[in-house]
């Protein structure tokens, strides 16, 4: 059953220019550690980040939970890259979140698909 879907589009230079105004402060607000580890390690930084901020959202309009903060969404990446969603803080057991991300080198968008886990 489907609970919620959602998607955000953001622009890649809006990301690069709170990191530049903000620094660490913005990217731990917003980021577990996990994800700006994994970070790193890609060619595009600010693209990645993008992305995930993205999926973030995404995952957030799907499930309408105003609780919900930013380090309670974790986006990263299986051993084949695909980029999976967890809910962190045993907040919404009992659902799956599907996420899909592109970015190019202005724009990064991000889908959410929340359903309920099968038995």
């Amino acid at each position: 059953m489907v609970i919620g879907t959602g998607v955000d589009i953001t622009e890649v230079r809006r990301l690069r220019r709170a990191v530049d105004k903000w620094g660490r402060d913005f990217l731990q607000r917003v980021f577990t550690e996990q994800e700006l580890e994994n970070a790193k390690s890609r060619g595009s930084l600010y693209q990645h980040l993008a992305g995930r901020f993205a999926a973030k959202e995404a995952v957030f309009k799907a499930l309408g939970d105003k609780g919900l903060v930013w380090k309670d969404v974790e986006i990263l990446n299986d051993s084949e890259g695909r980029p999976y969603c967890v809910i962190l803080n045993n907040r919404h057991k009992g659902i799956e979140v599907y996420i899909s991300i592109s970015h190019v080198k202005t724009y990064a968008v991000a889908t959410a698909l929340i359903t309920q886990k099968i038995k």
